[in-house]
């Protein structure tokens, strides 16, 4: 089945269709983002510039403004985000600590990054 974009779908099995394929590409765009946290965590000297709070607030921001520029609802779009850094950094925190030799069960025992 040849997805359709979305104004030109008629069924439901048109518009799964494209979510699906939607979802494929997103998971594809993690991967690409995942991959800039492996760097990060590779270039970041100390484990605390893991976590840089500044940097967040200007990508939520970002977010934000690209979701209004696209009429989409920015507050769910900036919550989602939020998750997204949260889960980037915690990510890039155990990537840090494999590079020095800690181990990852170590944080999975501890509860924490």
């Amino acid at each position: 089945m040849t997805t359709l974009p979305g104004p030109d779908c008629t069924s439901m099995a048109e518009v799964r269709a494209g979510v699906d394929e939607v979802d494929l590409e997103l998971v594809a765009l993690l991967a690409r983002r995942f991959a800039y946290m492996d760097a990060a965590a590779r270039i970041k000297p100390v484990r605390d510039a893991v976590r840089d709070e500044a940097r967040k607030a200007q990508v939520i921001a970002n977010i934000r403004a690209r979701a209004r520029a696209a009429g989409l609802p920015e507050e769910p779009l900036a919550a989602l985000w939020d998750q997204l850094v949260e889960a980037s950094i915690t990510y890039e925190l155990i990537a840090w600590d494999r590079r020095q030799g800690v181990s990852v069960s170590s944080h999975q025992s501890a509860g924490a990054p």
